[in-house]
């Protein structure tokens, strides 16, 4: 493979996840599934800390929020310890949904992974991930 390309690939890869996953029923983007999915593992996140996690502005991460509770799935709570800032949780009604976004995202991994091996699936993984790594911490070259 061309390693000049990969950053072509990697973006088409994620398209056509994306449209995979927009075939699902859950009723919502792939972005208020990541929002979902982030608040289950960091109940009390405030917003400021889950925009960064997702890389978007805070703006449009309350507007994602605004629909969420609109919807009963996300709800607000003020932080004990800072009058000023809210903390986002899981309503009951979101449990469920968590359950079917898993679901979701294992049918659509089986598909992209379908022609690998487990070892080189593995290996994929292993090298995203330190490719993820490198530039988290980047300082540039």
């Amino acid at each position: 493979m061309q390693t000049k390309n990969i950053g072509f690939l990697l973006t088409d890869i994620i398209r056509l996840m994306r449209r995979e996953y927009s075939k699902s029923d859950l009723g919502m983007t792939p972005m208020q599934a990541r929002a979902l999915v982030y608040v289950s593992h960091s109940e009390g996140i405030r917003q400021v800390a889950l925009a960064d996690m997702l890389d978007i502005q805070p703006i449009t991460l309350a507007r994602l929020i605004d629909q969420l509770a609109a919807d009963r799935l996300v709800e607000r709570r003020p932080d004990p310890k800072d009058r000023r800032a809210y903390g986002l949780y899981l309503t009951d009604a979101a449990r469920p949904l968590l359950d079917k976004i898993d679901k979701e995202v294992d049918r659509v991994r089986k598909i992209a992974l379908q022609n690998l091996t487990d070892e080189q699936a593995n290996r994929m993984l292993e090298a995203l991930q330190l490719m993820h790594s490198n530039l988290s911490h980047s300082s540039s070259l």
